[in-house]
């Protein structure tokens, strides 16, 4: 049994964790500790205030989630002042060792290592998610994340993806119009427009244009909480439409991966997973033509961990220390 740090940074909050990790996996993720990123200037005087709250030595191994792709020299969020550069890592933090890894790369290690008793059944077969072959997973958010994880004889591996960022394609009537609407704002109407938090504001006022009627709500939060709640009409039926697009998006993505199964995250998925499986999301992923009884096998669930980033940062660590004394051995 060994111990490790979780990191999970995002835009405005990150978070610290002690995690025991043995042969490749998780055993035990501990209290999460949440700091406000504007409130430390860097990620290492963060990662020293982590170390006075715990009151004793930190480890020196960590899984790191950033919200950002792990590409360069220099890492840059939006929404957060710290500059990270993944060479130098190891020096400021202290550590002898450390994973770094996109957050939602985090959430496909998650979605591999968590137990059964953290998938929220959705649509499909009531059966757990498969051993072997490919999993979907995306997660509507500030944006649309997307990843596939593929488990086979040999361990597992996750692959992050764009898909975010695949044409919109309308379905019926009103989907036409909101395509048009959308390509007069944007030129170019990516599925991300639509299925995220942001994507709610965009449905909301293009049907409020169709329907002639006054734009009431100027707030995303606001427009979440209200559509949520069911207490304005144009506002419920911007949801209804949203879970339309996010079905139809998760069995696109579940073709062109090849899937065996499908994992609805993010923030927005915990959100809604009381809502989801009484929506048209089922309707709408299982309506892909001839494939339509092949889709409707095909279990789809909602991860349901409280921490599913930290919980993916120590699983990513868990795994690259595994090939490492694999390779070692």
């Amino acid at each position: 049994m060994k111990e490790i740090v979780a990191v999970d940074i995002g835009g405005t909050h990150a978070r610290f964790a002690i995690a025991e990790i043995k042969d490749g996996h998780v055993v035990s993720l501990g209290e999460a500790t949440t700091l406000k990123c504007a409130e430390h200037a860097s990620l290492a005087l963060a990662w020293e205030a982590f170390g006075r709250s715990l009151g004793r030595p930190i480890p020196r191994e960590a899984g790191i989630a950033v919200a950002c792709p792990i590409n360069g020299e220099i890492l840059k969020m939006t929404n957060n002042p710290w500059i990270i550069q993944p060479a130098q890592l190891g020096s400021r933090l202290k550590l002898d060792d450390f994973a770094l890894v996109n957050d939602f790369g985090a959430i496909g290690h998650a979605v591999a290592q968590v137990g059964p008793e953290y998938m929220n059944h959705l649509c499909g077969p009531d059966v757990d998610l498969p051993t072997k072959g490919t999993i979907t997973i995306l997660g509507p958010g500030t944006g649309l994340g997307v990843a596939t994880l593929l488990r086979g004889e040999k361990g597992y591996h996750v692959i992050e993806t764009e898909g975010g960022h695949t044409d919109f394609s309308p379905l019926d009537a009103v989907e036409d119009h909101i395509l048009r609407a959308l390509r007069d704002r944007f030129r170019r109407v990516s599925v991300e427009r639509i299925v995220s938090g942001p994507g709610l504001t965009n449905l909301y006022e293009v049907i409020a244009e169709l329907q002639d009627r006054p734009i009431t709500i100027k707030d995303n939060r606001t427009l979440w909480t209200t559509a949520m709640e069911g207490t304005d009409t144009l506002a419920a039926a911007a949801l209804e439409r949203f879970f339309l697009s996010l079905g139809a998006v998760a069995g696109d993505l579940a073709l062109a991966h090849g899937a065996h199964g499908v994992v609805v995250a993010g923030g927005l998925g915990q959100r809604l997973a009381h809502i989801l499986p009484h929506s048209g999301f089922s309707e709408r992923f299982i309506a892909k033509g001839r494939f339509e009884t092949m889709m409707s096998e095909m279990p789809v669930k909602i991860i349901t961990h409280p921490q599913p980033g930290l919980y993916g940062a120590a699983a990513a660590y868990a795994s690259k220390a595994a090939r490492a004394e694999s390779a070692i051995g």
